[in-house]
């Protein structure tokens, strides 16, 4: 049978992956697709370095849509990324009636329900499990491997250099500043991590997971977004006295008045799988009502690990290419019929508990006046933690741990604590959750 023949726009560190990956294990994926998937052109502007990585295995082309309007060309993988041009050659190559695999997270994210509307008018496949955590397959496993479940909630650690980072700021008492240049030194961040550092990057891939688990559209612009720009030292250290660590975490939830979906650095208690995941590495926790919790775990960049999951959609396309359209998995894991525009809860209506930490004046009626406010409020304390005030100091910090309350009371409680003659600076807030 006929090889399938691809085509690759991009070959930069993931399409160099997925070329020496389709190449390495040609016979293997074979047998598993049932037919040969061969990469046919390669399209990228540095043309010689791109003739350099194929060594005359694939045609090289500097315009992308040569290989879109090639009518050899049955897949086009885009690994370009951002929201520009790739976009625009994405819907072109579906307007050609070509199927798409990409590595996206960013375009599928923002503009994932346009995507999916156009495939399925078109009756094409766009395929995107490297999109999220990359090697970790849990597009698939959100998508088919859990379809019997009402999924309740996802968290997950998917930004390998936030998790670098934080590894690092716990285990050598670093601050944040100092960890982000040996991160940019050792190649775990980029010159520019705003995307990483600030959570963008976590968001698009949990806006991604958020929309198959629960049937919803794809709602990134609702997402809100916290990074580990402000984090401090001090609060890892009295996280990890108090039994916890601090990671950034992507959450989504089901409730009964609505999705939740949000990027923020969050406690967890050490004693959870997912709280030990440590270094670039990845991890997804999602509970569904059947199953109970399940763990993914892995690589979630690098040229290889994303190649993985890039290589095994083309091998799910070339399977699907002679089924009926109306009979393959959705784009969302349900039905596009089925899909509800199910309200994402603003921050201020989430429910959690929180970490707290006040800079006080260390003297008799403080911690009395401040549980009051909280009380007035609705919050009541879990654990407490108050620091002796170092010799010659008049203030100390106070830590404490709540119990789960909305958000919208902790920030009134805080405002209230922060107007208090004995409570000096700024009240640090970071969400906690259990994940039990």
């Amino acid at each position: 049978m006929k090889p399938i023949q691809v085509g690759l726009l991009g070959i930069g560190t993931v399409g160099g992956g997925v070329f020496t990956v389709l190449e390495r294990n040609q016979d293997e994926i074979q047998r598993r697709a049932g037919r040969g998937i061969r990469i046919h052109t390669v399209a990228d502007l540095n043309v010689e370095r791109a003739k350099e990585l194929v060594k005359g295995r694939s045609e090289v082309v500097s315009d992308a849509r040569a290989v879109i309007k090639d009518p050899e060309i049955d897949i086009v993988i885009e690994l370009i990324g951002g929201y520009g041009i790739a976009k625009d050659l994405v819907l072109e190559a579906i307007a050609a009636g070509k199927h798409v695999v990409t590595a996206n997270k960013a375009l599928i994210a923002v503009h994932g329900n346009e995507i999916f509307k156009a495939a399925h008018d078109k009756g094409v496949m766009v395929a995107f499990e490297a999109a999220v955590a990359g090697g970790i397959p849990i597009i698939k496993a959100l998508r088919e491997g859990l379809t019997a479940n009402r999924i309740q909630w996802i968290a997950g650690i998917i930004n390998g250099t936030t998790n670098f980072i934080l590894s690092e700021m716990r285990d050598k008492g670093l601050d944040f500043a100092t960890v982000l240049k040996e991160a940019q030194r050792l190649g775990y961040a980029e010159a520019d991590p705003t995307f990483d550092i600030e959570g963008i990057d976590a968001a698009h891939k949990v806006t991604i997971m958020s929309a198959i688990a629960f049937g919803i559209p794809m709602q990134f612009e609702k997402a809100h977004v916290e990074g580990i720009t402000k984090l401090d030292a001090i609060d890892i250290r009295y996280a990890e006295q108090l039994g916890y660590r601090i990671k950034l975490l992507g959450i989504t939830k089901k409730t009964p008045s609505g999705v939740e979906l949000r990027v923020h650095p969050t406690l967890i208690p050490t004693k959870r799988l997912i709280a030990n995941v440590e270094g670039a590495m990845n991890a997804v926790q999602v509970f569904g009502d059947a199953v109970g919790t399940t763990l993914y775990y892995g690589k979630g960049a690098g040229s290889e690990p994303t190649a993985s999951a890039v290589i095994a959609d083309l091998v799910d396309v070339t399977r699907l290419l002679t089924s009926d359209p109306e009979n393959r998995v959705p784009h969302l894991a349900f039905q596009p019929d089925a899909v509800h525009n199910t309200p994402i809860l603003p921050i201020g209506e989430i429910t959690t508990s929180y970490y707290l930490r006040l800079r006080v004046d260390d003297q008799a009626g403080v911690l009395a006046d401040i549980t009051k406010i909280l009380a007035s409020h609705g919050v009541s304390i879990d654990a407490l933690l108050q620091k002796e005030a170092d010799e010659g100091e008049s203030q100390t910090d106070l830590i404490m741990l709540t119990h789960e309350t909305k958000e919208k009371n902790m920030l009134a409680a805080i405002a209230e604590i922060q107007d208090l003659s004995t409570v000096a600076g700024e009240a640090v807030k970071i969400r906690l959750e259990n994940l039990s």
